[in-house]
């Protein structure tokens, strides 16, 4: 599981097509370090941002849009798209199955915080 240490600007918020954040995490054993630059951003629609800096290329897309019978709802998709290589080829596999477990644990979690029960 992919577990995120830290995260700190490397430009001023608020987030913006340009925008950079430093990220440190520990994933299968391993620190990583790695710097995302926001590619694209439409405010409450999209949010595309690639890794400028760190073990491999990488680009994550999140999109929101309105869910639900009465468009109450919203729904959000997260996808992840790279390249891996080194080490990250070698555990590719493993790798995949891992941040899947990890991103459905993490977008659970969020739902949870943002539905919760009554």
């Amino acid at each position: 599981m992919k577990v995120i240490d830290s995260v700190a600007w490397q430009t001023p918020p608020p987030v913006t097509v340009g925008s950079r954040i430093a990220f440190t995490a520990r994933f299968l054993g391993r620190r990583l370090a790695y710097t995302y630059e926001i590619t694209a951003y439409e405010p409450g629609r999209r949010l595309v941002m690639r890794t400028s800096e760190g073990p491999f290329p990488m680009e994550t897309t999140y999109t929101w849009e309105p869910h639900g019978a009465r468009g109450d709802g919203t729904r959000m998709t997260l996808r992840n798209r790279g390249e891996p290589s080194g080490f990250a080829a070698l555990a590719a596999p493993v790798m995949e199955a891992s941040m899947r477990r990890a991103q459905n644990k993490d977008l659970a979690r969020l739902k949870a915080l943002l539905e919760p029960s009554t």
